[in-house]
């Protein structure tokens, strides 16, 4: 094949990633800037998707038009404790893992990736392992301030480790950091691209007070019940300093409708409440003075990148206690708050009080989080992904 042929070629890239949003949006992100780059060279990219059926990435892959296959693999139950690290599921579900890598090695060897990009979850486990054993080049990406379990397992097998803050690197195996780079954390074009005006009207703010600020409470697609009960108890302290927006789950409607229906008059018309929020999400982010909300890497990528003050009640649950360490890492920059622990109404207005009541508080935490912010994520990660196909 002559250099021309090859350059004119489909670039053939192999993903593997998913199980929730904070892995496979990232991951459709960096596919749709590759083709954005490569369009504009006039050549075509060819991608296939590799995960479950269970994840998210099996619905959002295809409706995104591309090829999606799945092979076998398990998760892994964390605990502090290893004698649970071997019980039964973990061990049924870790047995399932050389079948994946032999699957995923067939599907590897038909398509013959240019590159092999692993975003985490423990769907890209048996992916990059075969990337390996195809001596394909292999790109994970990291979202987190800390490595997952599925990169660091992978992390010796990479071309590069892409990272989403410079705080991970020295948190890195020493092997590991020569190959590593920060690119930041992909965050889709549109959340970059809203409109204040436009929340207004399409969501029908005309109880809104202008002069004071905005504040956006989200507790996820399926609302934070933690969030939503600390919020309902400070309601009309926060609804006498602010607009809210407050994006509950589509649980919740009801509950806090009821909170809502006994607020003053002049209070209520300050109060937008909703289960779900869709395609207006940028406009509501543009509106919003302060965002209160959890701290999944996605998250913190949007508002870093939009330069938004937060105060985040982290999930304790979440796996490696990310959530924490995310916003904790964020805290000691001075571009966020974290409340930890036990969160209640009076801990929530003594995070979020300074912030409504000077904007002064809330320019500087802003510039902050614009610091930390990499709104070009996609394109670095684009960069490390051609790199690797080149090296």
């Amino acid at each position: 094949m002559t250099a021309d042929s090859a350059s004119s070629a489909p670039f053939r890239l192999i993903v593997s990633g998913g199980g929730t949003g904070g892995h496979t949006y990232p991951a459709l992100t960096a596919v749709r800037a590759l083709q954005r780059r490569l369009a504009a060279e006039g050549r075509a990219v060819e991608v296939l998707w590799i995960g479950t059926a269970q994840g998210l990435e099996a619905r959002v892959a295809p409706a995104e038009g591309i090829a999606f296959t799945t092979v076998a693999t398990g998760k892994i139950r964390r605990s502090s404790n290893p004698l649970k690290m071997l019980g039964p599921a973990n061990v049924k579900d870790m047995a399932r893992v050389p079948l994946g890598v032999a699957q995923a090695r067939k599907k590897i060897a038909e398509f013959a990736p240019d590159v092999v990009l692993a975003t985490g979850g423990y769907v890209a486990v048996p992916a990059g392992l075969a990337a390996r054993m195809c001596k394909r080049p292999l790109v994970l990406h990291e979202q987190t301030v800390r490595l997952g379990l599925a990169n660091r397992k992978l992390a010796s097998s990479a071309t590069y480790v892409a990272v989403s803050s410079e705080s991970t690197l020295p948190l890195l195996p020493e092997a590991v950091r020569p190959v590593a780079v920060v690119t930041g954390n992909p965050v889709r074009p549109e959340v970059l691209t809203g409109h204040a005006d436009k929340a207004i009207g399409t969501l029908g703010l005309t109880g809104f007070d202008r002069r004071l600020p905005t504040l956006y409470v989200t507790g996820g697609a399926q609302g934070a019940q933690q969030i939503n009960h600390v919020v309902g108890d400070a309601l009309e302290w926060l609804l006498e300093r602010a607009n809210v927006v407050h994006q509950c789950g589509p649980d919740n409607v009801a509950s806090l409708g009821e909170l809502a229906a006994a607020l003053p008059p002049e209070l209520a018309g300050r109060y937008h409440l909703t289960g779900f929020v869709g395609p207006e999400l940028p406009d509501v982010l543009a509106l919003a003075d302060v965002v209160i909300s959890r701290s999944g890497a996605g998250t913190l990528a949007e508002l870093t990148a939009l330069g938004k003050p937060a105060v985040f009640v982290p999930l304790a649950s979440a796996a490696g206690n990310e959530q924490a360490h995310n916003a904790r890492h964020l805290q000691a920059a001075g571009a966020a708050l974290s409340l930890e622990g036990e969160v209640t109404a009076d801990r929530l207005r003594e995070a979020v009080g300074p912030l409504l009541s000077d904007p002064a508080r809330r320019t500087a935490m802003a510039d902050a989080a614009r610091a930390h912010g990499r709104p070009d994520a996609a394109d670095r990660l684009v960069d490390v992904i051609l790199s690797a196909a080149s090296g």
